[in-house]
């Protein structure tokens, strides 16, 4: 794909992944459970890895978080969001890439759910420099293979009905 079609192209990820972002803030989760979001962005960081690569999702990811961040979060939630989406694409896209023959779509979404909560509880020990907030870890477990799930079922969806497209092609 050359630079003029996949420019716009990733332009709009990164502005499918900010509407999502903040929508997903709109959206009262049914658990009253500090952390546990949906994660919906992640559906569009799992299309950047399939349709362009692991660089471009990187940078979307980045761009996405920064200015998420800069409309509504604060440094500290950059900083949370940063640890979780890079660690959580990392994952994905690795996944994807080399064991995609023993992960499903579902699987590599859930793994990123999870590595994303990883990611911020990580964050939030260096922080607080506290490594007890890693207790917490069990009920974001469960809350990643549940939201991991939600997003790697919208994901196929998408993924199979953008392929018959050829828009990335």
């Amino acid at each position: 794909m050359n630079y003029t079609r996949k420019l716009p192209l990733l332009a709009l990820m990164v502005s499918m992944a900010l509407i999502l972002s903040i929508v997903e803030s709109w959206i009262p989760v049914p658990v009253a459970i500090p952390g546990v979001k949906l994660g919906l962005a992640n559906i569009v960081t799992i299309l950047t890895i399939i349709f362009f690569g692991v660089k471009e999702a990187i940078i979307v990811v980045c761009i996405r978080v920064a200015l998420s961040s800069i409309f509504g979060g604060g440094l500290m939630i950059f900083f949370f969001s940063i640890a979780g989406g890079l660690l959580s694409t990392l994952t994905m896209a690795f996944l994807y890439r080399k064991m995609y023959n023993i992960f499903s779509l579902l699987g590599i979404s859930i793994a990123g759910s999870i590595m994303h909560n990883i990611g911020q509880l990580l964050m939030a020990s260096i922080v607080m420099k506290e490594f007890s907030v890693m207790s917490y870890l069990p009920v974001l477990l469960i809350s990643g293979i549940i939201m991991g799930c939600i997003v790697g079922i919208c994901s196929k969806l998408l993924v199979t009905s953008l392929e018959k497209t050829r828009i990335f092609n």
